[in-house]
């Protein structure tokens, strides 16, 4: 399969069979400096929003890469959408949940300040943090070559996911009905809210569950924070025949 690079600039007018499109920047040189991408390879290059284009490589030096497209791809938006509130958690393990949530086709996360969050961003680190992770985005959407990066949500409180539109689904080992079990129905979008390594406050869960959340549990084990979310991200995609 050909490797993927973004082109958040690509437009319509280079989105068909015979263009050539050109990237530079940084793309650029990871592709020409790292990858070592020569003439003659088949790349593709997206949007980040639904539109891929596939070619032969045709330019590969002085930091420019160009193909030449032969295939061009528009993939829609797909409903319901899955979105991701990962707590903020110590060491690496959000950024893993956020890596892996990628890869599993999430349109979006959300970095949550839960009560019990050993992790804290405030004041500059608010920014480096949602920078970071949509660092994390870009970079694992290209590995998994997907037409779309997820949306990086703003650093979001309790409050502001109980006000969340759509389905919010909360994973607790308390909860009375497995995933399994939760009711799709027609849900535009349903966001998986996971708890740090404390796991959700007894506050929280009531928080949420009293602005229409469910509560739900993945089978008898507790998973670590960075495991919960993907693992709930595969149970839905299966639920939904997207595997």
């Amino acid at each position: 399969m050909a490797s993927l690079y973004l082109h958040p600039g690509l437009s319509d007018a280079d989105a068909h069979v015979g263009a050539r499109v050109e990237v530079s920047g940084d793309e650029a040189r990871h592709a020409l400096q790292v990858a070592r991408v020569r003439v003659g390879e088949r790349l593709a290059l997206a949007d980040g929003r639904g539109t891929v284009v596939r070619g032969e490589v045709v330019t590969a030096a002085q930091g420019v890469l160009a193909i030449a497209v032969d295939e061009v791809v528009h993939e829609p938006d797909q409903r319901p959408a899955l979105w991701l509130a990962q707590a903020l958690a110590k060491g690496d393990r959000d950024e893993l949940a956020v890596q892996a949530a990628t890869e599993l086709g999430v349109a979006g996360v959300i970095p949550w300040a839960a009560e019990r969050s050993v992790s804290r961003w405030e004041g500059a680190k608010v920014a480096r943090g949602e920078e970071r992770w949509r660092s994390i985005v870009r970079e694992a959407s290209k590995q998994a070559i997907r037409s779309r990066v997820p949306e990086v949500a703003p650093l979001a409180t309790v409050a502001q996911l109980a006000s969340l539109d759509g389905l919010v689904i909360v994973l607790d080992p308390t909860g009375a009905v497995p995933l399994t079990g939760v009711a799709l129905d027609d849900a535009e979008r349903v966001t998986l809210v996971v708890g740090p390594e404390g796991g959700v406050s007894a506050r929280e869960l009531e928080r949420l569950a009293d602005a229409g959340a469910v509560i739900a549990r993945l089978g008898t084990e507790v998973l670590r924070t960075s495991t919960a979310g993907p693992a709930a991200l595969a149970v839905l995609n299966a639920r939904l025949g997207r595997w």
